[in-house]
C-alpha cells in the first residue's frame, strides 16, 4: 500500500511537471525571442539562448514619442485594457439581475439557452447587422462601440456562469431574509452577491480575456490608432513584407502580461469560483 502511495505520487508529480512544461515552454520561447538579436533568430542551425540580450525592441514598443510605432502599439493597448475593462463591467452590470432571474424561476430557464446558442452562430454572420447596428448608432471606429459589441458576447457567457453560482447558493438564507422583510434588492446586494462573489471574480476574468483576445470584430470596426485594440496592433506589425520576428515576440509578452498579472491577483478567487459549484447544500 504504501509503495502505491509513493507511485502515485510520483505519477502525479511527473504530470504537473509535464502540463506546467507544455504550457509554459511556448511563453518561455516567446521571451527568449523578445530578447534575441535578429541574427539569432535567422541562424541555422537556431540559437536556443540568446548570445546577447537584447532589450531594444521593449524600448521601441513602450516608446511615446509622437507618431511612432511605440505611440501607436502603447495606444492600442490603452485601448484593449478601456474596451476589455468597459465591456466586462456591461455585461456583469447585465448578467447578474439575469442570472440570479433565471435561477430562481427554473420555468424561464430556456431563454437563457436561447441566448447561448447564439455562440453556435459563425460571427462573420453577425458581422453585417453589428456593423449596421453601429454605423446607425455612428459609433463605428469608437472603442465605446467597439465594447458594446463584445457586450452582446459576454452578457450571455456570464450570465450561464453566474447561474451555476447562483444555483448553489442555498434559496432558503433568501426566502429567510423575506420573511424578516427584506427587499428583493436588498437580498440580492446584502445576500447573495457576498455569497457569490468567487462565482463573480471568476466570470469577471473569464469576460476580460474574452474580450482581450478578441481579434475579428476589432479589425472589422476599428481603423485607427483612437480606438485599434492590441490583436490588431499585433497582426500589423505581422503584416509586412519584412517581418521582424523578435519584435512581434515582445509584442506578445507585453500582451500576456496583463491577464497574467489579474489571473495572479486573482487566482484565490478564480479557484474558489471554479468550484463553488462542486457541493451544493
Amino acid at each position: 500500500m504504501e509503495h502505491r502511495s509513493l507511485s502515485f505520487t510520483i505519477f502525479i508529480h511527473l504530470s504537473a511537471l509535464l502540463l506546467a512544461a507544455v504550457i509554459l515552454a511556448p511563453m518561455l520561447w516567446l521571451f527568449v525571442m523578445s530578447i534575441s538579436p535578429s541574427a539569432d533568430l535567422t541562424a541555422k542551425p537556431l540559437y536556443w539562448w540568446p548570445t546577447a540580450i537584447d532589450l531594444s525592441r521593449y524600448k521601441f514598443l513602450l516608446s511615446r514619442v509622437p507618431n511612432s510605432a511605440g505611440a501607436a502599439f502603447t495606444a492600442s493597448l490603452v485601448n484593449s485594457v478601456v474596451v476589455a475593462g468597459m465591456a466586462t463591467i456591461a455585461a456583469l452590470a447585465v448578467a447578474v439581475p439575469a442570472a440570479w432571474a433565471v435561477s430562481r424561476t427554473p420555468s424561464v430557464t430556456w431563454s437563457l439557452y436561447a441566448v447561448i446558442g447564439t455562440y453556435m452562430l459563425p460571427p462573420v454572420a453577425l458581422a453585417v447587422p453589428l456593423y449596421m447596428g453601429l454605423a446607425a448608432l455612428d459609433m463605428l471606429n469608437s472603442v465605446y462601440g467597439l465594447a458594446l459589441v463584445y457586450l452582446t458576447i459576454l452578457a450571455p457567457f456570464t450570465t450561464w456562469l453566474l447561474k451555476s453560482g447562483f444555483d448553489s447558493i442555498p434559496r432558503e438564507i433568501e426566502n429567510a431574509a423575506m420573511i424578516e422583510g427584506a427587499r428583493l434588492d436588498q437580498i440580492l446586494r446584502m445576500i447573495t452577491l457576498p455569497l457569490a462573489a468567487p462565482i463573480m471574480a471568476t466570470a469577471a476574468l473569464f469576460a476580460f480575456l474574452l474580450a482581450w483576445d478578441e481579434f475579428f470584430y476589432a479589425l472589422l470596426f476599428t481603423s485607427d490608432q483612437h480606438s485599434k485594440t492590441l490583436t490588431v496592433a499585433i497582426a500589423d506589425l505581422a503584416g509586412g513584407r519584412v517581418s521582424d520576428y523578435g519584435l512581434i515576440a515582445t509584442a506578445g509578452v507585453l500582451a500576456a502580461l496583463p491577464p497574467v498579472v489579474i489571473g495572479l491577483v486573482m487566482q484565490r478567487a478564480l479557484i474558489a469560483g471554479l468550484t463553488s459549484g462542486g457541493v451544493k447544500g
